[in-house]
C-alpha cells in the first residue's frame, strides 16, 4: 500500500479508502469487522463514514473497530443529510451541526473526527453560517480537518474565498462522484482541487457496480443499480451500460479484473488522493484492494478513457484554445 498527502494537511493516507455505507445494512457487525481488518492488513488507514449511514449504526460499528488502533487510522464522518423526523434534523445549519457532532463522536467512541465532511450543499443555509460553525468545531478540537461532498466547483471556490477572507478553517478535502461513466468532475472540480491543493476522495469508482463486469448492455445482472431507486436514477442511461460492456471486454482482453482496472483508472487521475472502495462482504474486497499494487501508465489511462465520452470543456470554446507555450515563445 502506498500513501499520499491529504491536500495541504501533511497527513498521510492510504491511496485506497474504505467506505462504510454497507456497515449495519448489507454487512452486519461481524462482516463489517472482517472487511475492516482485511483492509488494515492490506495497509489501509483511511475509513469514510457518515452519521446517516444505517441510521447511525455504521458509526457505531466503526467506533468499536477503531478502539484498539484509533491513533493509527484516519476517519471521516459527514453532516447535513436527514437523520431524524424533526423538521430541522438536516442541513449544514449551525443548529444541526452542533447537535450532530457530539452524537457522531459518541457513536464513534472518539474525542475527534479527523475529517468532517458537509454531505450536500443547501440553498437555504448561508455558506458563512456553515463555515463559522465548522470553524468552531476545529477550534474546539472536535474536528481536525474539514471537507465537502457533492458541491459544485463554484460553491467550493466561494467557500474557500470566504474562509480565507474571514480567517476560518477551510475545506481541505472534497468528495465528488467520479468513475468512467460519470466524468463531470474532470471539468472543474478536479482542476480546482489541483489548483488549491485539496485532497480528493472519490466515491462510486465502480459506478455503483456498473463497471464490475457483472452487467451487460441489456441491464441484466441484478444489484443496486437495477434494484435501488437512487442508483437506478444515477445510472439508468443505456449509454452507461454500453460503456460498461466495452470496458469489461477491454479488461478481459488485457487480463485485468474490471474492478481492479476501474478503481485504478480513478486512482490514476493526478488530482486524486484516494478512491473510496466498498463491499457487502470481505471476499468482494479482494479485487478492489488489488488496485493498490496495479500500475496504470498514461497510455493505458488514455486507452480506457476513450471507452467513454469526455465531458465538454468548462468554457465550451475548444476551437479557440490557445497553446500557452506558444504564447510564451512569441511574446
Amino acid at each position: 500500500m502506498k500513501y499520499r498527502v491529504l491536500g495541504k494537511t501533511g497527513v498521510l493516507v492510504s491511496e485506497l479508502c474504505l467506505g462504510t455505507m454497507t456497515f449495519g445494512t448489507e454487512a452486519d457487525a461481524a462482516e463489517s469487522g472482517r472487511m475492516f481488518h482485511k483492509c488494515r492488513e492490506a495497509g489501509v488507514n483511511f475509513f469514510d463514514c457518515s452519521n446517516n449511514y444505517s441510521n447511525g449504526r455504521a458509526e457505531e460499528i466503526l467506533g468499536e473497530l477503531i478502539k484498539s488502533c484509533r491513533d493509527e487510522v484516519i476517519i471521516t464522518s459527514k453532516v447535513s443529510q436527514r437523520v431524524g423526523a424533526d423538521i430541522n434534523a438536516l442541513g449544514p445549519t449551525r443548529r444541526h451541526i452542533m447537535q450532530s457532532i457530539d452524537k457522531s463522536l459518541a457513536r464513534l467512541q472518539t474525542d475527534r473526527i479527523d475529517l468532517y465532511i458537509v454531505h450536500y450543499f443547501d440553498d437555504y443555509t448561508a455558506i458563512e453560517e456553515t463555515l463559522g460553525a465548522l470553524d468552531d468545531l476545529v477550534r474546539q478540537g472536535k474536528v481536525l480537518y474539514l471537507g465537502v461532498s457533492n458541491w459544485a466547483a463554484w460553491q467550493i471556490a466561494k467557500a474557500l474565498g470566504i474562509s480565507a477572507h474571514r480567517q476560518l478553517a477551510r475545506f481541505e478535502c472534497i468528495q465528488p462522484m467520479y468513475n468512467l461513466v460519470k466524468r463531470q468532475a474532470e471539468v472543474e472540480i478536479l482542476p480546482l482541487a489541483a489548483s488549491e491543493q485539496l485532497g480528493v476522495i472519490a466515491y462510486n469508482p465502480l459506478g455503483g457496480g456498473l463497471l464490475s463486469g457483472r452487467y451487460a448492455a441489456d441491464k441484466s445482472g441484478g444489484g443496486r443499480i437495477t434494484e435501488k431507486d437512487q442508483y437506478i436514477k444515477r445510472y439508468s442511461d443505456p449509454h452507461y451500460f454500453a460503456v460498461a460492456e466495452r470496458f469489461t471486454a477491454f479488461a478481459n482482453e488485457i487480463g485485468v479484473h474490471p474492478v481492479t482496472l476501474a478503481i485504478s483508472w480513478v486512482k490514476s487521475h493526478p488530482a486524486m488522493t484516494a478512491p473510496i472502495i466498498g463491499a457487502r462482504n470481505a471476499a468482494q474486497l479482494d479485487q478492489s484492494l488489488a488496485a493498490a499494487d496495479f500500475v496504470m501508465d498514461s497510455a493505458l489511462r488514455a486507452d480506457i478513457s476513450r471507452l467513454s465520452s469526455e465531458p465538454a470543456s468548462a468554457t465550451d470554446r475548444l476551437e479557440e484554445t490557445v497553446d500557452a507555450k506558444y504564447l510564451l515563445r512569441n511574446r
